[in-house]
């Protein structure tokens, strides 16, 4: 029996606020097409018992585009389609947290 029912739960930020508000938003810096392409690589890669979610504001704004992977609760800050590729070969396939993009409870 496993002990969830996903293996790895990501939630993906996709909030959006007005132009010019003074967090910004995830949505503004390409949070949507980066969790597309996220989505899309995970079916191509064959994770298993993997789910990728669109989450609202997990308030960390400033910071974004973030996401959250559980059970581990692990945030990263990412920018890019390599980014995403390394948290989903390191992260989600090899276990490995990716230390350059991890986000810290302090920050």
């Amino acid at each position: 029996m496993r002990e969830h029912y996903y293996q790895a739960h990501v939630f993906v930020c996709q909030n959006e606020r007005p132009a010019g508000h003074e967090r910004g938003c995830c949505n503004s810096k390409g949070a949507t097409k980066l969790r597309n392409y996220m989505k899309v690589r995970a079916k191509e890669l064959g994770l298993p018992q993997t789910r990728i979610n669109t989450a609202g504001c997990l308030d960390r704004c400033e910071l974004g585009p973030v996401m959250v992977v559980y059970p581990e609760g692990t945030w990263y800050r990412y920018e890019t389609t390599e980014d995403i590729d390394q948290i989903l070969n390191d992260h989600l396939i090899g276990g490995q947290v990716v230390e350059r993009l991890k986000l810290t409870p302090d920050q």
